[in-house]
């Protein structure tokens, strides 16, 4: 969101505020899929089962010791464009977010097809990942990313939040699946002998016999990992970069 300046009142704030807080509820609508943003306004609110996807790259913190600021700007413009790209391929996808080093997507699933879907995106992930590492070795970027990636399903409360008359404002999802998500990425490839992929239970329940064989359960964290490639990309990578 740009700043554009208008000066702070804190007596029309403690208006908004209490108008805010006591004023009428507003329309909160259960829905089967969640809606475009221009349905929003700051007296609304729509509430439906969906999937959020997270990757997030691990010891990013550690980067800055192994590439001076030119170099992790190109890292980092890589890694986001191709997420960005892998999340915005998808028609379900309602909303795609950046966050420093991390990505994050809501996903319409109404249906349990629309959830292997997001597991699709998780896996070209995956292989976007592998096929950076290549590209960076060869430029001689010494140090390879590693990354997490979470997905959870739920329910969300999709609501419009910002500054009424400046322009500025964006679209909030209430409930945890935005933040379950980003804490299974945090798990992901977290240690040796954890994978990139992780799915919450409920995630995983909903998806089909095959894919949901991928998965093994991690008991300590009651959620399920996968270390799974997009074949296609996989095959192009064999082709290409070996």
């Amino acid at each position: 969101m740009d700043s554009n300046y208008k000066l702070y009142d804190h007596v029309a704030s403690a208006s908004r505020i209490k108008e805010y807080l006591t004023g009428a509820q507003g329309n909160y609508e259960e829905v089967d899929t969640l809606p475009d943003r221009d349905k929003l306004t700051f007296t609304n609110g729509f509430y439906a089962n969906c999937s959020a996807i997270f990757v997030d790259i691990r010891g990013s913190s550690q980067l800055p010791t192994h590439y001076k600021r030119p170099r992790l700007a190109r890292i980092y413009r890589a890694y986001i464009s191709e997420l960005v790209a892998i999340f915005n391929g998808s028609v379900l996808t309602r909303e795609v977010n950046i966050a420093g080093d991390a990505a994050w997507a809501v996903v319409n699933t109404p249906s349990k097809p629309n959830i292997d879907a997001v597991f699709a995106m998780g896996y070209m992930a995956n292989s976007m990942a592998k096929l950076m590492n290549y590209h960076m070795k060869k430029a001689n970027y010494e140090v390879p990313i590693k990354i997490g990636v979470g997905m959870s399903y739920g329910r969300a409360l999709m609501v419009k939040a910002g500054y009424s008359g400046s322009g500025i404002n964006d679209v909030v999802y209430m409930g945890d699946v935005v933040n379950e998500a980003a804490k299974l990425a945090n798990h992901g490839n977290s240690q040796w002998h954890i994978p990139a992929l992780v799915a919450s239970e409920d995630f995983h329940y909903n998806l089909n016999k095959d894919n949901q064989a991928f998965f093994k359960k991690d008991h300590s964290r009651g959620c399920y990992t996968a270390d799974v490639v997009h074949t296609g990309m996989e095959d192009w990578f064999q082709a290409n970069c070996t």
